[in-house]
């Protein structure tokens, strides 16, 4: 996975017009400073890692106890 940048957020905003993303929403997505617990990248990271879980050995939740 690549880090995410700037430029390539902006490509995405000029490619999907339905929404009008403002440079201070794109630089705080980039470079969070507002806050934010986990930036957008470490989100796209942690989603990565789960994406290469395989789940085919993960037992249904309904099959974890409480004890």
């Amino acid at each position: 996975m690549q880090k995410l940048d700037k430029k390539t957020l902006l490509g995405i905003r000029d490619q999907l017009g339905s929404y009008a993303w403002d440079d201070t929403e794109i630089d705080e997505l980039v470079d969070p400073k507002l806050g934010i617990i986990t930036g957008f990248q470490e989100l796209l990271e942690q989603l990565e890692y789960l994406r290469r879980i395989d789940l085919g050995s993960t037992p249904p939740a309904g099959d974890i106890s409480d004890a």
